[in-house]
């Protein structure tokens, strides 16, 4: 695997098309092999080499626009000499290469403009090649086959590349140019023009990804730049808006804001947001919700997209090989070849054991953010499976836990830290299974407590005060059964035998979210998660450092991840630990300086910070990835108190942190109405003005 650092890449994205570029616009897996276009699953562009008198052009800038619709980069020309003579001196033709994406196509407009005196002769030539490749096996998953590559073809405008895979499904990817080119040779493509003093010529280019039986219509550059365009702006104009004094953390906020908007793809069931780019394109049901949470009070619609869909995909009967059983929320769908042939179980995968009372507790937050009871109810059947799963199915033993078995296929862990050796007991041995995450008993306690509102506001008294007394005795049992007094944190899990996994981790901070503990432990876990051998001083790691499997450069064990920390500091708030989650908000805020685009990826190494250096990136995370771009929401949420009922936004003792001295909150949209906001740093306290409002609309503030 390529350091980040070691190859500088470009990321677009539109709905189920991605495509990583490097800094020259090019595409070249001998570099860096995560590099291609990819279309449901699969790379269809492998190989997009451009070059001037066959050479590499000399890269002035290249750059994604701040709202992700846009790719651009700046070249020149190189010294290009003939028998000894310089015919063209170094930096006398620009070169700009536009693209973006849109639908299933990746459109790219060239301007060459000559800034010599002279006339230039200029040679253009393009390389191109695809290799079909599952994103599993860019991944590094080997295969005993693969289908069949076909002879590359040349069509009326371009040239095809054509695959027919292991599961009998033809695809394709052409190559289209705008104007042609004067020679096309298999998959070399070269242009030759004549410009004259301060003359330009512009080459359109569209590389189009298909799949057998695929509608495709083909529109102009201008027109789907327009509409990729214009996505943004709807999502702008339905969401808050949120501004501070300071540049730099609003650098983090836009490009949070743009990054969501950017991973968000249209489902027949409404907006869901994909996972992350490259490995996670596509619905992940935890991700998906956590994601809708962090965003839940900008902008609600993504959570009733995301609770649509998933209700759609919610298991019905037993299926062993998908992991599924009623009720159950579904982990993963995946639509390349190695998932329709099985090689790899994911299709339609339910292989995770939070997601579904992490369902039912969007549902309810939903619900009180918007007042949207028709939607509740016609999701009430869904709730009420999800919840029967976790009694029934999820609740192995019938001891009132939560527990998992390894999938015989798919996952052998399945919260969200699922790598094989993510759970252990002390002294760092793997633990048995069936497992019990602690973090998992802390959802199902919310759900519970979430469910019981809902069944009360539908007139279901009887189930409400059930639903009431189960979670009430969850939340004994987790005291009882994971508090150890000797490590001074609640254990990670309980194995097959309900022995203790005794290690300190980051799941524990999760049951601060979901008000699962006392005051007192948690007054405990808000002490301990700010230590040294926790705290990086980029975040607080998966794991503390005294731990056996602890290792800084690892996935799970060690490394910091901001949605985890987002869930831990909007908890840290609810028990009024806000000095705290502020120090967390300033370490990611500051981390998010170093990242290129201020874009805080999947993840990043858990080294102890150092002085005058940035964090250590993780280098195979996904950059951008959804709960990590909504993580600074969250945050922003839980240290402003912010809440919405009905008709009214509460803020109970917000703060914000030193660097931010005023903060304006527009265009919040509630029930009845919407409210403009500016928000005032008086250190210990934060004064809150409304300079607009339109309907019924109330704003509290409880100091």
């Amino acid at each position: 695997m390529k350091g980040k650092l070691e190859v500088e890449t470009h990321t677009l994205k539109h709905e189920e098309s991605f495509a990583i570029f490097d800094a020259y616009g090019n595409i070249d897996v001998e570099r860096n092999f995560e590099e291609g276009i990819y279309y449901q699953g699969t790379r269809f562009l492998s190989c997009h080499k451009f070059y001037l008198f066959d050479q590499l052009p000399i890269l002035l800038s290249s750059a994604v626009k701040e709202d992700n619709s846009l790719f651009t980069v700046d070249l020149t020309n190189p010294k290009i000499i003939r028998n000894e003579e310089v015919i063209i001196p170094e930096g006398t033709v620009h070169i700009l290469r536009n693209k973006f994406l849109y639908q299933n196509c990746c459109y790219e407009k060239i301007w060459i403009k000559n800034y010599f005196f002279d006339p230039v002769k200029i040679e253009i030539s393009f390389y191109f090649n695809s290799d079909f490749a599952d994103v599993f096996e860019v991944r590094g998953m080997k295969r005993r086959q693969r289908g069949k590559i076909f002879p590359l073809k040349t069509i009326k405008n371009g040239i095809k590349f054509v695959y027919r895979g292991l599961d009998n499904i033809l695809r394709t990817t052409d190559i289209i140019f705008d104007p042609l080119p004067q020679q096309i040779i298999s998959n070399k493509a070269v242009y030759l023009f004549n410009l004259g003093g301060k003359e330009k010529v512009v080459l359109n280019l569209y590389i189009r990804c298909l799949i057998e039986n695929e509608d495709s219509e083909l529109i102009s550059y201008n027109k789907a730049l327009y509409y990729i365009t214009k996505k943004f702006r709807e999502w702008e104009n339905k969401s808050c808006k949120i501004y501070t004094s300071n540049e730099l953390f609003n650098r983090w906020l836009r490009r949070s804001f743009a990054d969501i908007v950017m991973l968000t793809t249209t489902t027949p069931y409404g907006p869901y947001p994909y996972a992350g780019i490259p490995w996670f394109n596509t619905v992940f049901g935890r991700d998906g919700i956590i994601t809708a949470l962090e965003c839940l009070w900008i902008n609600p619609s993504l959570a009733k997209g995301t609770l649509s869909f998933l209700a759609h995909y919610q298991a019905k009967k037993i299926n062993r090989e998908q992991d599924a059983e009623p009720g159950k929320i579904v982990h993963e769908i995946r639509k390349g070849e190695m998932a329709a042939t099985k090689e790899i179980p994911y299709a339609l995968y339910y292989g995770s054991v939070d997601a579904t009372p992490l369902f039912v507790i969007l549902a309810s937050k939903y619900f009180e953010r918007t007042g949207d009871i028709e939607f509740i109810k016609n999701i009430w059947k869904n709730i009420q499976m999800a919840i029967t799963w976790i009694d029934k199915y999820g609740d192995i033993d019938k001891d009132g836990l939560v527990e998992y078995v390894p999938s015989e296929k798919g996952l052998i862990n399945k919260g969200w830290k699922d790598s094989e050796d993510s759970v252990f007991y002390e002294d760092g041995k793997l633990a048995k299974p069936p497992i019990a995450l602690v973090e998992v008993q802390g959802y199902v306690y919310k759900a519970k407590r979430e469910a019981s509102k809902l069944a009360k506001v539908l007139g279901k008294e009887k189930l409400a005060v059930k639903w009431a007394k189960e979670a009430e005795r969850l939340r004994e049992l987790i005291e009882e059964k994971f508090w150890d007094d000797e490590i001074n944190c609640f254990v990670l899990a309980l194995d097959g035998d309900k022995r203790p996994c005794r290690v300190r981790s980051s799941n524990a901070g999760h049951l601060l979210f979901t008000k699962a503990i006392s005051m007192s432990k948690a007054r405990i876990l808000a002490s301990l998660f700010f230590e040294k051998h926790f705290f990086s001083g980029w975040g607080i790691r998966t794991i503390s450092s005294f731990e056996k499997r602890y290792n800084p450069l690892s996935y799970h064990n060690g490394s910091v991840w901001p949605h985890d920390n987002a869930i831990i500091a909007f908890g840290l708030c609810l028990y009024g630990f806000k000095q705290e989650a502020l120090r967390i908000l300033n370490a990611l805020f500051e981390a998010s300086i170093f990242f290129k685009l201020h874009r805080l990826p999947e993840l990043f190494c858990g080294l102890e910070r150092r002085v005058n250096e940035g964090p250590t990136y993780y280098p195979v995370a996904c950059y951008p990835q959804a709960w990590s771009t909504g993580a600074v929401f969250l945050i922003l949420q839980g240290c402003l108190g912010l809440t919405i009922e009905g008709n009214e936004i509460r803020f109970k003792h917000p703060l914000l942190p030193d660097f931010i001295e005023e903060m304006w909150i527009k265009n919040f949209e509630i029930k009845r109405g919407k409210v403009d906001l500016y928000l005032k740093n008086y250190g210990n306290d934060v004064g809150i003005n409304i300079i607009n409002k339109e309907g019924e609309v109330k704003v509290l503030v409880e100091k």
